[in-house]
């Protein structure tokens, strides 16, 4: 059985319920509600021990196929879509990295304490974008590509990356996959669950695809500095510290690449660039939220500016850009100041 839990005030009411089932969409005239799903998370469970306990592969993808990937809620279905997963994707893991899995089988169940620190979240929400409409988080377990995405109103968190810690045995991962794990695990990922899922969250509130470094980047951005606003702090994350510490040089640079959609050395993991630290793609464009909001009169219509921007429109980002000011030339030496 799942746990429901409703929060009332004034005029909107956020309902965290933890259940195996969607619940009817609301109507306008029904109040707001943001569901989380942790189902699959236990789904997983029997399933990985029903196929470790089969020796044939083709086995193995029979049942991971039927008791898990079409057994499963609409936020796994999403999840698989989103990433690409499919059950040899499952079965060639369980079967390469069986110490991994073993020694993050229980932190997996860890995501469910985050929920508390989420539900406190939620109030925050609609009184900082009043138009926030209805979306579902669903706690799932993937097959180590994503921990954390979006489709549509979905929000997707991978809890077998996102729970991990440095406790979790990488060690007959390949040497490049080890490295960036063990990366990720000493960042602490669940200590910063809930900032991932608000963070998220604002993803799902977002429209437009982004055609260029620049729309990616104030996407990402957008979402980071929403999220700040809900939750009062950003995530314990290298970009977090270096980029107001070496605001000019990585403006710099951005600048030079910032046309083209090229990620690589800004976004989603990467290093390859000359500061060494990952994703300060994001920096930047929370820099530039930071200093568009900084200089607006109506901060809650700023707010509604940045996650309403049509990321796909590369005039209206480069306008949007531009009127934050941040990367005018003369500017290049003030970063946003730290939380």
């Amino acid at each position: 059985m799942g746990i429901k839990r409703v929060l009332r005030w004034a005029t909107c009411l956020l309902a965290l319920c933890v259940v195996g089932c969607m619940s009817a969409a609301p109507r306008p005239t029904e109040a707001m509600r943001i569901q989380v799903v942790d189902a699959d998370v236990a789904l997983f469970w029997q399933v990985y021990d029903a196929v470790g306990a089969m020796d044939d592969r083709q086995q193995q993808l029979d049942y991971l196929q039927t008791h898990y990937l079409d057994a499963g809620t609409p936020g796994l279905t999403a999840f698989a879509e989103a990433k690409g997963y499919t059950a040899a994707d499952y079965v060639d893991a369980i079967r390469a990295y069986p110490a991994y899995w073993d020694s993050v089988r229980p932190r997996t169940a860890l995501a469910k304490d985050v929920l508390d620190r989420v539900e406190a979240h939620l109030p925050r929400f609609p009184e900082v974008y009043p138009r926030l409409r209805p979306a579902t988080v669903y706690f799932e377990v993937g097959a180590l590509r994503s921990a954390g995405t979006t489709r549509e109103d979905k929000v997707l968190i991978g809890v077998e990356m996102a729970t991990g810690d440095e406790g979790v045995d990488t060690r007959q991962m390949p040497a490049g996959l080890q490295r960036f794990f063990d990366g990720y695990f000493a960042s602490r990922p669940l200590d910063n669950l809930d900032l991932l899922v608000v963070h998220e969250l604002v993803h799902t509130q977002q429209r437009g695809e982004r055609g260029s470094l620049l729309a990616q980047a104030l996407y990402e951005g957008v979402a980071d500095f929403v999220a700040r606003q809900v939750t009062g702090r950003l995530p314990d994350l290298d970009y977090v510290r270096y980029g107001p510490a070496h605001d000019k040089e990585v403006k710099a640079a951005f600048v030079r690449d910032m046309h083209t959609n090229d990620y690589s050395g800004w976004l989603y993991n990467s290093i390859d660039n000359p500061f060494g630290t990952r994703d300060l793609g994001y920096y930047i464009g929370y820099a530039i939220c930071a200093a568009y909001y900084a200089g607006a009169e109506d901060k809650q219509a700023a707010i509604a500016g940045m996650i309403e921007l049509d990321y796909a429109d590369a005039v209206a980002v480069e306008r949007f850009v531009a009127a934050s000011g941040y990367l005018d030339e003369g500017d290049a030496a003030t970063p946003p100041a730290r939380p």
